[in-house]
């Protein structure tokens, strides 16, 4: 859908200065900032447009409550956005006003032009009028005598005013929409706008507002005493932008991607097209309509005090995690639901244990054995190639094609496509150790091997870095600061193989990228005894009763960091996530366990057990270990459960 020309403009809504930004604002200007970030890592020249929409009677009123003029609450109230813009790390390359001098005149231009071109007339208006959606209504429109949009009451006006005829267009549009399937998206959207267009005559837009009853707009060139309708002057914003903000030497109209809430989505499907045919401007490539955002199943509002402060989320959990969520959690065009829990389970199991681990030990595991410096590999036969197997093919292949599916899936907007890829690569490197243990390789001194198998980990972890850099810039920054580079201002993905992660580099530490979430767990269940002691076995003396195994609390443990305690082969010190919080475990595992092998597992452990103190170390559990004469095997849970699970 998306063209490969040298520029990509992509635009979200412009935000009403009358709202505080919420979830549904952040959603769409994080998904527009990730196909920003992505294009410009293909080497595109992207202009990436965001602002706010500052006139109308809402506005105008809402000063005059609070004393102001209608430009000084603008002032104010766009510094929420802002604000909110920088907390996201948003890259917009542009924050229009539709307050800006530069805005103002070329709407009036655009009038100008089709005022003379006779695409406007004026006429007498009588009809219902809805004052907080400023918009004019038919008798027939209303629902129950309300305004069909926000159900509030409208009022019976009879006023002169300046018509777009709009209705001129209604089979011109529907032939477009029909002959360019990727125009409107998704494509329920499409269907929507169609069944719009085919099932009512469109009518003739009213763009006037007469002063004495609104004077904060744009002024009609060709009449002083009106201003514009505040959605002509809004929807113009793509178009003005790229005449004063963008940067010059560049055609940017039209726009590759409009990306907007569903509930603006007649306005510019059909009055956004219909006034770019009117004034012969190509229309944007794809207008793409998202869906909302509920919570925890129920609607969004001031009434019942469950609207989303991103500035909160972000403070709590931070801004990546956020920006993960929002577009992994649901395919972007539906709609979908927030929860606290469901964004802790995504840090927690997508985050903490699948990437932040796989860094963390890689990284572990090249300070312990190569003291920190990317290791050099031998490739070439006849000395190297035999330290190279199917295994090692498999990740080089699997990691440079993930490029094309990440590209596939943003040029739809499938962002949950993307990052299903990317996980997928995440996915395939842990296995990769799993499958050839450096653990092991570095007890049988196996070191060349050992040093193909790491350098594979770190290279694939910097593909892991550029790739989610879009999605979460942060991250994808610490990955490669970790890894021995200045960021990833100046990398591409147009040159980006296998292999350029340059041996001898020394690499930074790096902190647990997403320390896990610590949720409060409930008691254990205590089950009741049998009822008679005929239900009980013969020979008592050999077991314990249902009240003492009750004592025993057995909790799933994440292990998140281990090393060996210095002055001992056999003890290895575990910090171990049991979901209550995180507690040391000193382990007498260290001859049959390295620490590298332990970090992320789902262990089994004791969480009552009387703190102890071994070579001066407290140890606050026990894990639980089957051994025999020749071979120790600690207990592990067979399926990802979350850490701080009852053992029944």
């Amino acid at each position: 859908m998306s063209r490969e020309v040298e520029t990509f403009y992509v635009t979200t809504p412009i935000y009403y200065v009358n709202d505080i930004p919420h979830i549904g604002h952040a959603y769409t200007t994080v998904a527009a900032d990730v196909l920003a970030r992505f294009w410009r890592l293909l080497g595109k020249k992207v202009f990436f447009l965001t602002g706010t929409d500052e006139h109308g009677q809402k506005v105008q009123k809402a000063a005059s409550e609070r004393g102001l003029e209608p430009k000084a609450h603008a002032d104010i109230m766009v510094k929420n956005f802002q604000a909110l813009w920088k907390s996201m790390n948003i890259s917009n390359d542009a924050f229009i006003r539709t307050t800006d001098e530069a805005h103002k005149r070329i709407v009036q231009e655009l009038l100008s032009y089709l005022w003379e071109k006779g695409e406007i007339e004026k006429r007498t208006y009588k009809g219902w009028y809805c004052i907080p959606d400023e918009k004019f209504w038919t008798e027939k429109e209303l629902i129950d005598g309300k305004c069909p949009d926000c159900g509030r009451a409208v009022e019976y006006l009879s006023e002169n005013n300046y018509f777009f005829l709009m209705s001129k267009y209604q089979e011109r549009l529907i032939q477009y929409i029909e002959e360019n399937p990727d125009y409107i998206l998704p494509e329920t959207r499409r269907n929507e706008v169609l069944s719009f267009l085919k099932t009512r005559p469109l009518n003739d837009l009213c763009i006037s507002r007469p002063k004495s009853r609104l004077s904060w707009g744009i002024e009609l060139p060709f009449d002083r005493d009106y201003v514009t309708y505040v959605w002509f002057d809004a929807l113009v914003n793509y178009y003005s932008a790229t005449r004063y903000l963008a940067p010059e030497g560049y055609e940017w109209w039209p726009a590759d991607h409009h990306i907007i809430g569903k509930d603006i989505l007649i306005t510019h499907a059909v009055y956004w097209s219909t006034m770019l045919m009117a004034l012969d401007l190509p229309l944007p490539k794809n207008i793409f309509a998202h869906g909302w955002w509920t919570v925890e199943g129920r609607k969004m509002s001031k009434s019942l005090g469950n609207v989303v402060n991103p500035e909160e989320i972000i403070k709590d959990f931070g801004v990546d995690p956020f920006r993960y969520f929002l577009l992994r959690e649901v395919p972007f065009g539906l709609d979908g639901d927030f929860s606290e829990r469901a964004l802790v389970q995504r840090i927690n199991i997508d985050l903490a244990n699948d990437l932040g681990n796989l860094v963390q030990r890689t990284i572990s595991m090249v300070d312990r054995y190569f003291n920190g410096v990317v290791p050099a590999t031998v490739t070439s036969p006849p000395n190297g190639g035999e330290l190279k197997d199917e295994r090692d093919e498999e990740i080089i292949s699997h990691a440079e094609g993930i490029l094309s599916s990440v590209k596939e899936a943003l040029s739809l907007l499938a962002f949950h496509r993307a990052l299903d890829a990317i996980w997928g690569l995440v996915d395939r490197l842990n296995k990769y150790i799993d499958s050839t243990q450096p653990w092991s390789l570095a007890k049988n001194k196996e070191e060349k091997r050992l040093a193909r198998v790491l350098y594979n980990c770190l290279e694939g972890i910097r593909f892991i870095g550029l790739y989610i850099y879009p999605f979460m810039p942060e991250t994808g920054e610490k990955i490669y600061n970790a890894l021995g580079y200045e960021g990833i201002k100046n990398i591409t993905l147009r040159d980006f193989v296998w292999g350029q992660l340059s041996p001898g580099t020394t690499l930074k530490k790096i902190p647990q990228l997403f320390p896990r979430i610590q949720r409060e767990v409930s008691p254990p269940t205590v089950t009741s005894p049998p009822s008679s002691a005929e239900e009980l076995p013969r020979h008592q003396a050999e077991f314990i009763s249902i009240e003492d195994f009750s004592k025993i609390q057995l909790r799933v443990g994440k292990v998140i960091e281990a090393e060996r305690v210095k002055g001992s082969n056999k003890l290895l010190r575990l910090i171990v996530d049991t979901g209550d919080r995180r507690r040391q475990i000193i382990a007498g595992i260290g001859k049959a366990y390295s620490p590298e092998e332990l970090l992320g597992k789902n262990i089994v452990v004791v969480t009552n057990l009387k703190p102890a103190r071994l070579m001066g170390l407290l140890s606050e559990g026990m894990l639980l270990a089957a051994s025999d004469e020749e071979a120790l095997s600690i207990l592990t849970v067979e399926r990802e459960i979350a850490p701080g699970a009852k053992i029944k």
